[in-house]
Order: C-alpha cells, then structure tokens, then sequence
C-alpha cells in the first residue's frame, strides 16, 4: 500500500488553512498513522487516525448511495444522502483519505480528512439531504429519514464545489462537507457524469469538536495479543485514554456494556493501562445510585437535549435505562482486580483514583464501585429472601429493552430477562461477597455497608439455585419435530440434520425471556454463553445448555456460517415472524456472541470437577463452534451478519445489504474484537499434531 501524507489544504473565501504539510515523495508513514479500510457487503469503509485527527469514511454503494463521515471527536459526523436511482452505484477510493487539521474563519481548530473518489454505474448523482451533526442524528435520519430543523445546514456552491458548514447550536466550531466534482459537472441539486461517463469527487469533511487522546501501540495492547492485523486496527481506532467508542460509525462513543463485555474478553491481550482506562470510564459514568451508564450524550447532542430544557450547555448527559450492565460491572471489575495478577498489582493505586466527573463532586474510583455494590445488594434482596419469579429483577417501567438484545423485539416483549437473572445478579453477588473477604474495599465501606455486604455470598447462592430453574422450557419430542419440520418449510432449508439430532426425548432449553406474567417465552438463543464465563453449571445444567446449542439449526443455533443468536421454531407463529434473519436480534450472527462462547467453553473446560464424558462433549462443542467462526472470519470484526441459503448452501449475508434488513452492521465494533484474547484451539491442536 502506498504511503500518502495530507497535501496542503486552502480554501480560498472560507477562512480554513493547512497545517500538516505534505512530506517528500518516499518518506515513510508516521508510526501513528492508522489506516485501512473494510469492504462489507455494499459499504466500503475507510478508517484514519493520525493525531488529533480520527475519521471513518463510509461509501454506501447501490441504489440508495451516500456519503458519510464520522468522527470519534464528540461522537460528530457529516452525511450526504442522494435520491434513489434505478442504477446502482459503485464507490471506489482513488487514494488513501488524508488527515486534515485547519481553522475556521473564527480562528477555531477544526479536525477531518479529505479523499478522492469515483462512481461509477450511475450517470447522474441527485443530491437529497446533507446532516451535519452528532452522529446520534445522523443515525436518526438515516433510519427515520427525519433531524430536528435546528441543524440544517444550506449549501453553498463556488464554481465545482458544494459545501454545507455551520457552527455547532451552542455556537462552538462546528462542521463542515465539502465536495468538489473532479470529473463531472456540478448542479445545485446533482452531479452529473463526464461525457465519457464517470463521476470523481473530492471529499474534505471536519469537524471542530474536542479530539480524543488515542490509546494504541504497546499502551492499548499486551505481548499476549494475537496476531489478528484487522483486528488490532479496528480496536486501535475505537481506543482512547478518555474511553472505549463501541463501534464505527453508529456508535462512535461510550457504551457502558460494550466497554464491560470487551474488557473482560480481551483482559488477557489488554495492558494494565488499557483496563484501567475502561473500567474507568465506566466507574466515572455511574449514576449517584451506582448504575452503569448505558450511553453518553455529547457533543451536539448534548447541546439539542439542553435546548429542549432552555439550557444553553453541552454538558453530558446519561441514558441509565439498561439493566444488564449494572449487574456486569462487579464480575468484570473482579476478574481484573482480584484475579488478574496485573490487575491486582495495580488494585489500591487504580481504587484511590478520582474519577474526574465532569461538572459534579469527584470520588474515588473505590467509592464509585462501593456504589454500584451497594446498588446490586438492594436490588437483589427481595428475590434472596423470597425466591419467586415476581422478585427477579425486571426491565425498568416503560421501557422495552434492558439487555443488549436492546431493539424492540429482542426480548420478544419479555420483561424479566435470562441472562440478567440467571447469569450477572449470581455472578455481581459472588463478586461482591469476594471484593469483602479480600479487604481490597474496607476504606471505602461503612458499618452499614459491611453488615449489608456480609450477605451477599449467600444471596448469590439463592439467585444460582432457584433464578435459571424458572427460565426452564421443555418440549414433547414429537412437538419438537413438527415445529422443526414447519421451521425449516418455511424457511426454505432442510430439516434432516435438524431432525437427527433430537433424538427421542422432550427437547429441553431455557426460555430467553419471562413475560410479565412469569410465562417463559420459548426462544432458544445464545446468551448461555454468559453463564459458561460467569457461573459454574452443574455436569447436568452444562450438558443441556451445549446440545441445545449445537443441534443445527433449525433445531438448534448451529449453521455453517455461524451460531445464530436466536432461534423461535419453539416459539408462536407470531414470534417467529419478527425473528427473522432480518431483524438485529433475530436468527443472525453476532461475533462478539461467538467470542462469548468461545471463552466460556475454554473456561469450562479448564474445571476439574466434570467427568470425562462432559469434558468430550465440551470439546466437540468448541470444535463446532470454531470451525463456524472459521467460515466466516472476513466478518469477525463486524457487528453482525446475517445468511441465505441457495444452491443447497448457508451463504454470508452482510447485514444491512438488503432491504429488509432492519439496520447496518458496524464495520468496526468494539466487542467483535475480542478474539484478539482468544486463541484458536483448532490451530493449537494442529501445532501439536
């Protein structure tokens, strides 16, 4: 790959001048330049970071082409959308994009890149909206095809060149898009092609947020890091002191969960640095109450919910809807601070931190997790004390998600979710009975606190025992097959090997959600992979969580392109019409899933109480499971995927290609990077054959 440095850059008219010049032809790369790019399905993503500059570059390629930066830097981005077309479109880069760093007509730092493009197919490109914003409203229009009236921006054309620039609402530097036609002709509502066909555009997008401070190099990642370059790019470009962004473009900021799960897969590849900076983030975003955050507000964002109060501010604001990871935080923290050699060397110094609060009293990082403790005690008391379903912890009233299955079906309308009560509230309590009995915590605890706390071990044993027993589902064998036989009709895929694999008896799973009745809700789906990395199963619970999952789909979750994380051929005809492979829970493969599982299997394998007979079919479930994550390797960093079936196979389907598809798929996504952590045990077996 060519190395290619930022040219100088001067808008005429505009206010905006270079400062990063370009080098001699020859010179090579700068070791803190990141770039690459990810081709999925009909994006085409191209990432670059090179100091204060970090942006993603998306080229929506088809019938409904776009243009689309984001930025890191206050979660900003800029988009252009043009009008459908009957022709598709296809992007191509015709050079690396090249970090800017310039000033406005204000003097006012702004950060971006610019690039050269072509597209090709379509002879005439309609132009039908630009948003410049937080990329929480490009989102928005992007799924909505609406964003509140107050960012608009009107375009400016100066001989071959558009461009839309604003300040940001609260009058800081803001953002700006230009294009400029290089080949083509430039007309207030198109771009049309040259004669000879073709359309080459000039891209230069920026924004005038704060930059991050990266976390790359041998600060991000250990010697015991595998040696994935896509992976290590993609997770390079989501790193930074201030926080982990859980994925590139749609989330490109903090997200409490994303950072939780991801810290505790990767914690073997991570530096001490790098825990610490995510659990920090984390413990700095608590509620008063002591709940994870689940998103941040920043930015314009921030600036557009102040508004609507009258305020003029951008001081952050936090979504504390999501239930999950209150209850991930204390295992997570655990497993770095009382299991972690590195970890627990560093554990008072990291505890007596302040956590630099934006705008409010700073505490110790140590109180911070006394309170989320403190929080998961009294949640968790009345179920301890009275172990029936009407005491698990609930999603939250009025709100519909809780869990990361967090779009509007993902729990298929349950209320009371498996994985928050069968797995996390057992492993936050045992967490908590263990952070006491270390005595890492007794500076921070009060009387009342130790006398609270002094109970946690044996809650936790109450919520193992009697929590997951209530999830249980069985169905008659016969049942089974007829629902199995109708699935796969309907589908269009064979049942033989689906068939097969019940054999004779009820077909036994826990449901993925109760309702608010306490009914189970008879959709199989992947979240045991929690309980493999968190809990102990008995030898019994083990065996019948794994054959449920390996049986092939649609029996089970196993097909050859991945582990769908969702199955409903159990489940009503009208459930099963809203998991589809078209919904972002739905039978879909999410590879942080896969990555899940596949450090449960390894640690349930590493017990030393199981019978030989359970070792061999843990063994064969992890041998399935990794040649699935073989067949699909090109999308492991992605966010997800999705599947056909033609000419008698399972065919990758990335999601967001089709129409139906109920969103995009992050080209870069944080937890998806896990396996970084994770060593192939296929691989090391034929080292030592």
């Amino acid at each position: 790959m060519p190395t290619l440095r930022c040219a100088l850059f001067l808008c005429v008219g505009v206010g905006i001048a270079a400062s990063l010049p370009r080098p001699a032809a020859g010179d090579a790369a700068s070791p803190q330049r990141l770039s690459f790019d990810v081709d999925e399905g009909l994006n085409l993503n191209s990432f670059l970071r090179e100091g204060p500059v970090a942006a993603h570059l998306l080229l929506r390629s088809g019938t409904d082409p776009r243009i689309l930066v984001a930025f890191p830097a206050g979660n900003s981005g800029v988009g252009l959308w043009f009008s459908h077309g009957t022709t598709p479109v296809t992007w191509t880069l015709l050079d690396r994009p090249q970090p800017l760093e310039v000033k406005d007509a204000r003097g006012r730092p702004m950060y971006g890149m610019t690039a050269n493009v072509s597209a090709a197919g379509a002879t005439v490109l309609s132009i039908k909206q630009a948003v410049l914003s937080s990329v929480r409203v490009l989102r928005d229009y992007q799924a909505l095809g609406t964003f509140p009236a107050a960012v608009a921006a009107e375009p400016e054309i100066q001989d071959s060149t558009i461009t839309w620039a604003r300040d940001r609402l609260d009058g800081a530097a803001g953002y700006r898009l230009s294009v400029e036609v290089t080949r083509g002709s430039l007309h207030p509502d198109r771009v049309a092609a040259a004669g000879g066909g073709g359309i080459e555009l000039k891209i230069t997008a920026l924004s005038g947020e704060t930059p991050l401070t990266p976390l790359a190099g041998n600060h991000l990642l250990s010697a015991g890091a595998q040696d994935d370059v896509a992976a290590r790019n993609a997770l390079s470009f989501l790193s930074y002191r201030e926080k982990f962004l859980a994925g590139s473009w749609r989330f490109d900021t903090y997200f409490g969960r994303d950072t939780l799960m991801s810290m505790r897969l990767l914690m073997p590849a991570l530096t001490p640095e790098a825990v610490a900076a995510g659990l920090g983030a984390v413990l700095t975003r608590l509620s008063p109450q002591g709940e994870v955050a689940h998103e941040e507000n920043i930015g314009e964002f921030a600036v557009l919910e102040h508004l609507r109060e009258g305020i003029k501010s951008d001081a952050p604001t936090f979504d504390y809807k999501m239930i999950d990871s209150t209850f991930m935080l204390a295992p997570v923290a655990a497993a770095w601070l009382l299991e972690d050699g590195r970890g627990r060397a560093q554990a008072k110094e990291f505890l007596a931190r302040m956590d630099g609060r934006y705008g409010e009293v700073q505490r110790t990082m140590g109180a911070d997790l006394v309170s989320n403790l403190r929080f998961v005690l009294q949640a968790a008391a009345k179920f301890a004390d009275d172990p029936r379903a009407q005491n698990l912890i609930a999603l939250k009233a009025g709100v519909s998600v809780g869990d990361w299955r967090d779009s509007n079906d993902g729990l298929a309308g349950g209320r009371l979710a498996y994985d928050v009560n069968a797995v996390f509230v057992p492993a936050a309590l045992a967490a908590a009975g263990r952070f006491v009995e270390s005595g890492l915590l007794d500076s921070f605890l009060d009387a009342a606190d130790r006398a609270m706390f002094a109970r946690a071990g044996t809650m936790a044993g109450t919520w193992r025992t009697k929590a997951a027993p209530l999830f249980d589902v069985s169905v008659p064998n016969a049942a089974a097959r007829r629902d199995i036989a109708a699935y796969a009709a309907a589908l269009k895929i064979p049942d033989s090997a689906a068939l097969r694999s019940v054999g004779v008896l009820p077909l036994r799973f826990h449901a993925l959600s109760l309702d608010a009745d306490a009914n189970t809700i008879a959709i199989l789906h992947s979240d045991e992979g929690f309980e493999f990395l968190f809990g102990r199963p008995s030898p019994t619970a083990l065996t019948q969580a794994v054959t449920a999952l390996t049986r092939p789909f649609p029996a089970g979750l196993l097909t050859p392109v991945g582990i769908v994380v969702a199955n409903p051929v159990y489940a009503l005809p009208s459930i099963q019409a809203r998991f589809t492979r078209s919904a972002y829970h739905g039978t879909v493969i999410w590879s942080w899933q896969q990555a899940v599982l596949a450090a449960g299997l390894e640690r349930q394998l590493q017990r030393q109480d199981l019978r030989p007979s359970v070792k061999l079919l843990l063994r064969k479930a992890q041998t399935q499971l990794w040649k699935v994550i073989h067949a699909a390797h090109t999308m492991r960093n992605s966010e997800l995927w999705s599947w056909s079936y033609t000419a008698e196979k399972f065919h990758i389907a990335p999601f967001g290609a089709n129409a139906a598809d109920a969103d995009e798929s992050n080209a870069a996504q944080l937890w998806s990077t896990v396996f970084l952590a994770i060593p192939d045990p296929l691989g090391a077996r034929s080292k030592q054959r």
